[in-house]
């Protein structure tokens, strides 16, 4: 009875655990910054935190095991059927962005229980509140609901940012919340247009309704999900709108940056979702319905808007003047890689997306904790990318740098390699095959460059010439180069099991794509019958209870 009752309720506990335990975080009180790191109430803190991370990767990897099968699991909030209730759906692309979700957040959580969580007040709480907006974005049917979530996890990524504070981090973290701000001013305006024309917000229905709407009210729709569009690429860090991103990213501590490692990839999946799903146009789809008009706009702007995010960043990255700045321009190159495969369309590129997304979004989070061990073993100089004296363990930092410069210029048989492969074979027959081939291979090979130049001056350029104190001798404990090799070892991982990762990559596009099925799942009988436009909201006869 117990596991039936689990099983239930599983699509939504990856939402409420971290709710529930930031709640009891904050109840038991917290000394961050006042106590030393042994403290009983910080021991107390991190055990707890750290077990509701652990246990939260072990549900969500139960949801994408699910999801592998073919599943698609519908959980009505308060039992009220869809489009009426608010619901969560798990499918095979929101299982596999939890499991990525969680599975970094183990590590990352480990790396800042080793003293980082001490520098301020509330870290574990704000943790959790930022894994509970993460879960719900991924989760949720229903768009307000996605703006909500997406809230909830701003908010606490604010706090985040500007933990043990600092005059940097200030400075940033002001431009980073109002221009997030600006954001969400956008974000209702876009969901209110699309309200105002179709008279409901849960995706699947509007899959249903959109494409049917034409004339004035089918502009109006196509204005919206532009607007949404801008919105999305402004938290995915698309060109010209990522600006913000490597500044705010450089200034963050170490294990909060890896977690927005993956902050940046719910504007991407809100892309794949909110303009795969409700705008996304098929051969169903009447001619110049509202849908089409809006696939067209938005392939015609993304992909080239991709390619120039790819171009600036490779860029932004040679420039870069200290390691956790280039981490971050590393972080927007990643974003125009996959929305190219967006942009491009179809599932093959989808997949090609996908895979890509889970390998840079883990090597990613993996660098920017790496970028940390090899600036505290550098003494003044820090991550600058200056001569200093050598590091205390140039073996192994280096080996992992070196394992995390090759992922991500894509070199074989690293993942970054085979992700970029399916994009490029999705392109082949893609009008714009050529740029997109120049510019994805271009950005690898600069990237490695840039890399190589970083890896030189960190390692084989070190001298203690200039330098006014020598490099502290101590090296990095056992726990955080644990915590900063297991997302670098998941990356390999990835190469070894690249076929059925790629399998399920290749299920979770052409599911993602099936929106017809997907509206089933949802609405059940309601997605079979005819769809009276003079209604805000679908007659549904003999609605599926759940």
């Amino acid at each position: 009875m117990l596991d039936t009752l689990f099983s239930t309720h599983l699509p939504v506990l990856p939402v409420l655990l971290p709710l529930f335990t930031a709640v009891v975080l904050l109840l038991l009180g917290d000394s961050g910054g006042q106590a030393s790191h042994g403290g009983a109430q910080l021991r107390r803190a991190r055990t707890l935190s750290l077990a509701s991370v652990v246990f939260g990767a072990l549900l969500a990897w139960r949801l994408m095991l699910e999801a592998a099968g073919g599943a698609l699991t519908v959980y009505p909030l308060g039992n009220w059927p869809a489009p009426f209730g608010i619901v969560l759906v798990v499918d095979r692309l929101s299982a596999m962005m939890l499991a990525l979700t969680w599975t970094i957040a183990v590590p990352v959580l480990w790396y800042a229980s080793g003293g980082w969580d001490a520098h301020g007040r509330y870290f574990h709480a704000l943790f959790h509140f930022q894994l509970m907006g993460l879960s719900g974005a991924f989760v949720t049917g229903d768009l307000f609901n996605l703006f909500v979530f997406f809230e909830v996890l701003l908010i606490a990524s604010y706090a985040l940012m500007l933990h043990g504070q600092g005059r940097e981090r200030l400075r940033v973290g002001v431009h980073y919340v109002v221009l997030n701000l600006g954001a969400s001013v956008l974000f209702l305006m876009g969901v209110s247009l699309i309200y105002a024309v179709t008279g409901t917000l849960n995706l699947a229905d509007l899959a249903l309704r959109v494409p049917v709407i034409a004339g004035p009210q089918a502009a109006v729709l196509q204005a919206a999900g532009l607007i949404l569009l801008v919105v999305f690429g402004f938290k995915a860090a698309l060109m010209p709108l990522s600006m913000w991103l490597p500044a705010t990213y450089a200034a963050a501590s170490a294990p909060v940056a890896a977690l927005f490692a993956i902050m940046t990839k719910v504007g991407v999946y809100a892309i794949l979702r909110v303009h795969g799903i409700v705008f996304g146009a098929d051969g169903s789809v009447p001619a110049g319905a509202a849908a089409a008009a809006t696939a067209y706009s938005v392939t015609s702007v993304l992909l080239p808007v991709a390619l120039l995010t790819s171009v600036a960043a490779v860029l932004g990255a040679l420039a870069a003047h200290s390691l956790p700045r280039l981490v971050a321009w590393l972080t927007v190159v990643s974003v125009g890689t996959v929305l190219t495969a967006v942009g491009i369309q179809g599932p093959a590129a989808w997949s090609g997306a996908l895979y890509y997304m889970a390998q840079s979004t883990l090597v990613i989070a993996g660098l920017f904790l790496l970028a940390e061990l090899i600036g505290t073993q550098r003494g003044a100089t820090g991550g600058r990318l200056d001569p200093a004296p050598p590091v205390a363990q140039p073996q192994m930092l280096g080996i992992l740098l070196l394992l995390g410069a090759a992922t991500v210029a894509g070199l074989p048989p690293l993942p970054g390699f085979i992700g970029k492969l399916m994009i490029l074979e999705a392109s082949a027959l893609h009008a714009w095959v050529v740029p997109v081939w120049t510019v994805l291979l271009a950005a690898g090979f600069f990237t490695l460059v840039g890399l190589a130049r970083a890896g030189s001056l960190l390692f084989w350029n070190a001298s203690a010439a200039g330098v006014p104190e020598p490099a502290p001798r101590h090296k990095a404990s056992a726990a955080p180069l644990l915590a900063t090799l297991a997302p670098l070892a998941l990356v390999a991982a990835m190469s070894v099991f690249a076929a059925p990762l790629m399998r399920y990559t290749d299920a979770a596009a052409l599911q993602l794509a099936d929106r017809a099925a997907y509206a089933r799942a949802v609405l059940g009988s309601a997605s079979e019958g005819a769809l009276d436009t003079t209604r805000p909201y679908r007659v549904i006869p003999g609605a599926r209870t759940p």
